[in-house]
């Protein structure tokens, strides 16, 4: 029987938030003013630490990206990454877990509230089947500042319903690892959910349910003082 493993990512499979280490490096890359970086994100943390829906907050962050040409963001994507890899971004326990789920013929998708600067390189590096991100509105090759869905909490978990009705997966056979606990609904949606890291809500659920639990690690440190969030 053909099963699934179901990945999110930041902070399961890499140890940092891609979506603000990607911002950061793109503003540099750019050339943007010192501070630029602070400026634009100091309302996205004030409205999470405000307790925003973190769908809302995401997509605050892609208003950023208003007027940005979509190709020049991937190859700033690539870049990026390309970068991180020199540190070892990738978080051992869930990383070695994916790796043994692709020997098995799995079928490996990604799935994260990112978007495809971010994503795809991360999909390609590890050889991921699959990558489903937020997708920003594209417009005549640039980015309006509009996403079609956020795909954070329940939109994850109807991503997999969706991958399993295209491929004919029965979800009770299938694995889903996830860190936060906007993944709580990709978990619930499958038979062998794994719990990364410590969030307190997806380890409540983890002892009640009897789930697998994964170390994590902390994220590198940043690179310079800009990409602290």
């Amino acid at each position: 029987m053909s099963t699934a493993a179901f990945f999110d990512v930041d902070e399961t499979l890499i140890g940092f938030k891609s979506m603000f280490r990607f911002l950061a490096f793109h503003l540099e890359r750019r050339g943007a003013a010192p501070g630029t970086y602070a400026r634009l994100t100091a309302t996205l943390h004030r409205a999470a630490a405000d307790g925003v829906p973190r769908a809302e907050v995401n997509r605050r962050y892609y208003r950023l990206y208003a007027g940005e040409n979509a190709a020049a963001l991937a190859a700033s994507g690539r870049a990026w990454f390309a970068r991180e890899l020199t540190d070892g971004p990738f978080i051992p326990g869930p990383t070695a877990r994916f790796a043994a789920h692709r020997r098995r013929g799995d079928l490996t998708v990604l799935i994260s509230g990112s978007f495809f600067a971010c994503l795809d390189p991360v999909a390609e590096h590890l050889g991921a089947d699959w990558a489903f991100g937020t997708r920003p509105v594209i417009r005549d090759g640039v980015l309006t500042g509009d996403v079609v869905t956020p795909l954070i909490g329940a939109a994850k978990g109807r991503t997999a319903h969706a991958v399993a009705a295209v491929r004919g997966l029965d979800l009770a056979h299938c694995s889903a690892y996830g860190d936060h606990s906007s993944d709580l609904d990709l978990l619930r949606s499958v038979g062998r959910p794994v719990v990364v890291g410590s969030d307190p809500v997806l380890a409540a659920h983890a002892q009640l349910a009897g789930w697998e639990q994964l170390p994590g690690t902390p994220a590198a440190e940043p690179r310079h003082q800009e990409t602290r969030t």
